[in-house]
């Protein structure tokens, strides 16, 4: 079995990277890949979506490292994530809750304004990891 070996591209092209994300992943040795559904802020304990968008960012992150789990995975597998925010106000704090959950590790990423499915709900979060 190959070790896992994702490499970050960066080309000198385009502007440095910041943020915790690369512009470019490779990914070598790879056995499985997992493909992360659109993760939401379902509801908590007692079935209500937080009203805040930190709890809801904290809720749909844990959502998608509860998948990757399932499938003996974590932060560091991630090669894509895609985050769909339902307004711009919510770009800073989306980007801080990241870094506290990626650490060091830098996947490829996408940030999108749109229209969320639910009005309840604040983000989603969909993702790719390999392993």
């Amino acid at each position: 079995m190959a070790e896992l070996a994702i490499q970050q591209l960066n080309p000198a092209i385009l502007p440095p990277a910041t943020g915790n994300y690369t512009h470019g992943v490779v990914v070598g040795g790879a056995e499985r890949t997992v493909f992360v559904s659109g993760q939401v802020p379902w509801g908590n304990e007692h079935g209500r979506v937080p009203e805040s968008f930190e709890a809801q960012c904290r809720m749909v992150w844990r959502n998608v490292l509860s998948v990757l789990a399932e499938a003996g995975m974590g932060v560091l597998n991630l090669v894509k994530v895609t985050t769909y925010l339902s307004d711009r106000q919510f770009r800073a704090l989306n980007s801080k809750i990241r870094e506290e959950v990626l650490g060091q590790h830098a996947p490829a990423l996408t940030v999108v304004i749109c229209d969320i499915y639910s009005e309840n709900w604040l983000l989603e979060i969909d993702a790719i990891a390999m392993g």
